[in-house]
């Protein structure tokens, strides 16, 4: 398999942290360059990396035959559908959008280019927790699920190492939210109710039900106190109680997503969590939303 050119668009926190990293010591991969809304920021992150800083996106469209993406969504998804039009494979962030439409338009952008597409939903690419998500789908047969992420980002007492503008004002429905919905949905089958209601802070509780007849509940949050953060996903069913084990660093399996965009690049075979799915948690989320602001 030939390298693959991928470039970098965003310059922000993660962009900086697994992003940029990632892309640079990843041995099939060259970082064919960085775009960013601060020119200066590109310019750094792009000579930390010993690659190009371009002053316009599309050049780095035209430079790379895939592009990862580190911005927030609703920057994401119209940047995204541009680089699918050019011809450049996807490696998206979660959620895809925060608007269904915006979604929708970037699932037909993809299907027009034909061009692979991966959404970087964190545990469905660390190894442990993918591992876990293939067994208990195998093992079938689950009553009842929960998956609970307490954050602690904009507590007064939490940190906000990776805070940004729009993780503050969408709050953990967008943020945790799409992470809880890709460890439910692969085992008890896809949504097909949602009832939701706020709680705390931007907490929010989704009550769900699923196509595999079991339901589901989980716990979304970014303003939790600092020591009652933490994540937990937990299955009920036949075979007894099974609980997700703690989960490895982002950078591993950034690592690994970025090495199934390659592969379906190769191959044009769908990812099971390519733009499509991203589109499906955009749906249950805005429709959650919707609930939450009508009440």
């Amino acid at each position: 398999m030939n390298r693959l050119r991928i470039g970098l668009v965003g310059t922000g926190p993660w962009a900086t942290a697994t992003h940029a990293p990632a892309l640079a010591r990843h041995p099939g991969v060259d970082l064919s360059g960085v775009w960013g809304r601060r020119p200066e920021a590109a310019a750094s992150l792009a000579a930390a990396h010993g690659t190009t800083a371009y002053p316009d996106v599309d050049q780095l469209f035209a430079a790379s035959d895939a592009v990862a993406f580190a911005v927030p969504p609703d920057v994401q998804a119209p940047l995204a559908a541009r680089a699918a039009a050019a011809g450049c494979h996807l490696l998206l962030d979660k959620p895809v959008a925060t608007t269904t439409r915006g979604a929708r338009d970037l699932v037909a952008a993809v299907e027009r280019a034909g061009v692979a597409s991966v959404v970087f939903f964190t545990l469905r690419y660390a190894a442990v927790s993918a591992a876990w998500v293939t067994e208990q789908a195998t093992t079938g047969g689950w009553f009842t699920g929960r998956a609970d992420w307490y954050g602690s980002f904009y507590a007064p007492d939490g940190g906000a190492e990776f805070a940004s503008p729009w993780r503050a004002s969408r709050g953990g429905l967008w943020d945790v939210g799409p992470h809880a919905l890709s460890m439910l949905i692969p085992v008890l089958g896809d949504v097909t109710a949602v009832t939701a209601a706020s709680g705390p802070g931007d907490t929010v509780h989704l009550i769900l039900r699923h196509t595999g007849g079991a339901s589901s509940t989980a716990t979304l949050s970014l303003t939790a106190p600092a020591k009652c953060a933490g994540l937990t996903v937990e299955l009920r069913g036949a075979s007894g109680t099974v609980v997700l084990p703690t989960w490895e660093e982002s950078g591993d399996a950034f690592r690994t997503a970025v090495d199934e965009l390659a592969v379906r690049a190769d191959s044009g075979r769908a990812h099971p969590c390519d733009v499509r799915f991203g589109l499906r948690v955009t749906e249950i989320l805005a429709r959650a939303e919707e609930q939450i602001t009508a009440t």
